[in-house]
This record gives C-alpha cells, structure tokens and sequence, in this order.
C-alpha cells in the first residue's frame, strides 16, 4: 500500500490548442467504400457538447425503487478561417457550374478529426490526443460581412453539429474516439496516423473504431 500524493512531477498534465484538422467524406470506388480525409486548414475551436444521460427515477412501495439514466447524444462547435472544398456539400452548397454555387442543399455526412497538446509541469509539449468524430451532420453557419476598417479581422465560419454513433463491438454505439498518443508505441502511433493522415502511397482516411483496434493491435504485437 502507499500514501496519495498531490502534484508530483510530471503529474500536472493540461490539454491546448487545436491542430492537424482533417475533414473525412464518403468516397465509393468499385465495392470499396471509405471515409477519404483531406486538411481542414484554419481551424480556430471544436467544442464537444455531449447531451442527455439525464437521470429518471423510478417509484414503487413507497420507496425509490431505482433510476434509469437516459442514452448519451454527442455534438458541438467546429469554427474555422475556411473550410475545404470537399464540405461545401456537407454545408448545403451544390456547384452548378465552375465557379457557382447555390445553396439550401441537402447536407450530407462527414467525419472529422483534430488534434489537441498535451502539456505538463515539466513540458509544454509531452504530446497529443487525437480526436476523431463520427457521422456527423451540421447546422447552417451565421456569416456576417462588415467594412473593413482600422482594426480588420476576417470572418469566422462556425457550424453546430450532431452525429449518429458507430457501433463498437463489446461496447455501446458511439460517436467519439480520442486517442491518447502518449500511451501508444512508437510503432502503433505511426501505423494510425498512416492511416488518418495518409502516406506517398495511399489517401488518409478514416477507420471504424473496431479497425482502429486492430491496427493499434497488430503494430504492438510481439
């Protein structure tokens, strides 16, 4: 047994910043079928907002028989400088011809993902985690166009979205994984960032979480 210890070395960890955005839009080629990333440049926040899990009671022979705790939805706030070409259809936007769009448009699905830094008392960078979203929907975004002036600044696009969970074996649907860098070896840290952010030979994309799994498993196996 051993006595607790507040604030020892190394134990004063926080997360900041936002980096590495990738946006993840379904690409069908022959019987194969893949979520294919690109950059998300500009990205300024994602706030996670999760919903629900509220708590019901449950009443019987005079006495609090038990409670029920309601299924957990999963949404937030992606603001960004720009955006890729590849969400305009994901923001509602269809071409008509090069350089014409319109919008009001059915809005399709996406997956996302970002980094954020992880730091200590010892380190301002000791790492990151990485934050992957799933079949997400979004809002339209409130744009407002002022004069430019003596203190200029740029637009800032932002979208409220919600999501639809993934089924993860063993587990409950979900719509989040976040990957915890520090805690992956070296080996298995490359073999998924191959995949989500793509080599010279192959396009990034996204996996389901259970691949995520098995490509984590298999770079560690012995």
């Amino acid at each position: 047994m051993s006595k607790i210890e507040w604030d020892k070395a190394g134990n004063r960890k926080y997360e900041n910043g936002v980096d590495h955005g990738v946006l993840y839009t379904k690409k069908t080629v022959g019987d194969t079928t893949k979520w294919v990333g690109v950059a998300w440049d500009g990205l300024t926040s994602v706030a996670e907002s999760p919903e629900g899990g509220d708590k019901t009671d449950l009443w019987a022979d005079n006495i609090k028989y038990g409670s029920m705790r309601a299924y957990e939805s999963f949404g937030g706030t992606i603001e960004a400088y720009t955006y890729p070409n590849e969400f305009a259809k994901c923001n509602g936007e269809v071409s008509l011809v090069e350089g014409v769009t319109i919008g009001q448009q059915d809005r399709e699905m996406f997956r996302f993902s970002y980094r954020s830094n992880q730091g200590s008392d010892e380190s301002d960078n000791i790492g990151y985690k990485i934050h992957l979203v799933y079949n997400a929907t979004c809002s339209p975004s409130e744009r407002t166009f002022e004069t430019i002036n003596d203190s200029p600044d740029a637009i800032t696009f932002s979208w409220e979205f919600d999501t639809n969970p993934i089924n993860v074996t063993g587990h409950k649907a979900t719509s989040i994984v976040t990957i915890d860098t520090t805690k992956l070896s070296k080996n298995a840290l490359t073999a998924l960032e191959d995949v989500l952010y793509g080599t010279a030979e192959a396009d990034a994309y996204m996996p389901d979480p259970d691949d995520i799994f098995d490509i984590i498993s298999k770079a560690t196996a012995p």
